[in-house]
């Protein structure tokens, strides 16, 4: 049996350098596009689902480039502060780069920005661990909405189930999730099963900067925040 490539052993050496020239790579990028593009965007997501994020990205796909990774790579790429900024004012945005955070750079109007980030908004499944945004329970009787072949699945789930005369029927009354309290994979399969999606996968804009001027979207933020240098 050939041997498998995943058990090749990899030195530390080269997987620092690979990790490095990837760094470089997104530092280079994000300048080059500095200079292409007259504005910078901070943004913040929740939920994010990336195949969802691809289509929203195609819409800037002639006149813009999106920035996702380390916070602290897209920082050093832009300037932490006025001594090593790469543009006038830049490091500003730089600041702002933190938690759930990525950069856009275009030419596209700022009303046509502001318009498309405003619009997004798209609601999903939630995953293990996400916390429910709502309680959830399923009264003793009858579930129609299953065919008798997900009894199985259902039991495995936890829920207290049994066919009678080809029908799902639930034994007594089940929670499936409660308000507050993160889900578990069980409590996420079953929400999915039912097809409630407590996920919204939402693009908010954080600041603009631009050679002229420097902008913040977020409520509770003050330039004082971000001037100190």
């Amino acid at each position: 049996m050939p041997k498998s490539k995943r058990d090749r052993p990899v030195t530390l050496s080269k997987t620092k350098k690979k990790g490095r020239e990837h760094k470089e790579s997104i530092v280079n990028g994000i300048r080059d596009a500095v200079e292409k593009y007259n504005s910078v965007y901070v943004f913040s997501f929740e939920n994010m689902r990336n195949i969802k994020f691809k289509e929203f990205r195609q819409q800037f796909r002639h006149n813009g480039r999106f920035f996702l990774g380390s916070n602290k790579v897209m920082q050093v790429a832009l300037g932490r502060s006025a001594s090593d900024e790469i543009r006038s004012g830049i490091y500003k945005a730089s600041k702002l780069l933190h938690g759930d955070a990525g950069l856009l750079v275009t030419d596209m109007p700022k009303e046509e920005v502001e318009s498309l980030f405003n619009a997004y908004e798209d609601s999903d499944f939630s995953r293990t661990g996400k916390t429910a945004v709502e309680t959830v329970e399923l009264k003793e009787g009858p579930l129609e909405q299953f065919p008798h072949e997900m009894e199985p699945l259902l039991r495995k789930q936890g829920m207290p189930v049994r066919l009678n005369r080809g029908t799902v029927e639930l034994l007594s009354d089940f929670v499936v999730c409660e308000e507050g309290k993160p889900l578990s994979p069980e409590s996420a399969r079953i929400l999915r099963l039912l097809g409630i999606k407590m996920a919204t996968f939402k693009l908010n804009l954080v600041c603009r900067w631009s050679p002229n001027d420097f902008e913040l979207y977020r409520e509770g933020l003050d330039l004082s925040d971000v001037e100190t240098s």
